[in-house]
């Protein structure tokens, strides 16, 4: 089984046990990045790749060092792109906000920077959250990995699509009226939708979680 097809859990396991290192898990998302999206079409933004592993590489060896030791640490993600992340393109799937470049961080992206996990970019979602098969953003038309002439679901196509078509072991996504979890039931993963307040919406919509 190959990295790409593992759970969380299962690359934390690896990671403990030195049967793989973290710069190992990131490299192997990044290829299989290269190698499905042009089909798959699941990302709006794509973190660049030198940037991603020079960061999984300092948070490896502050890992080595004992200086982190959150089991998270290293562990790829993909984010919608209506949460806000500092510096990037938050653009909600709209040309209205084609060039925004977020002054801040959502609440839940502080938190996943503070878990020093990955962020592998920004996926692609009906504009403004408002769609149920990700056919309506400004940008691309999101493709369910397992057919390829179907939808994923929606608004969080993007999301459930890109964990998948395994380019993400995980990705967070927002669900108001059924936005993760359509996608997931269309897409063969599971989506959770946490009750309102268990999770920071400071910045975004409603979170949910895919896998």
């Amino acid at each position: 089984m190959g990295i790409t097809e593992l759970t969380v859990h299962e690359l934390i396991e690896k990671l403990k046990n030195k049967e793989i290192t973290h710069e190992e898990i990131v490299e192997a998302y990044i290829k299989r990045i290269e190698e499905k999206e042009n089909n798959v079409q699941a990302f709006i933004t794509i973190t660049d790749k030198g940037k991603a592993l020079e960061e999984v590489r300092k948070i490896a060896e502050e890992v080595r060092k004992g200086n982190i030791t959150n089991e998270f640490a290293g562990i790829p993600i993909g984010i919608k792109d209506n949460i806000c992340t500092k510096g990037e393109k938050t653009t909600c799937a709209s040309k209205m906000l084609e060039n925004f470049i977020s002054p801040y961080d959502a609440t839940v992206i502080e938190k996943l920077n503070n878990e020093n996990l990955i962020s592998l970019g920004k996926l692609n979602m009906d504009e403004f959250a408002m769609g149920g098969s990700t056919e309506h953003s400004y940008f691309k038309k999101t493709k369910n990995p397992w057919n390829l002439g179907k939808v994923p679901g929606g608004s969080s196509g993007g999301s459930a699509a890109a964990v998948a078509a395994n380019m993400v072991p995980w990705a967070l996504g927002s669900d108001t009226g059924g936005s993760i979890r359509e996608p997931a039931a269309f897409c063969g993963i599971v989506g959770l939708k946490p009750t309102y307040g268990l999770v920071s919406r400071f910045r975004f919509s409603s979170i949910c979680i895919i896998a």
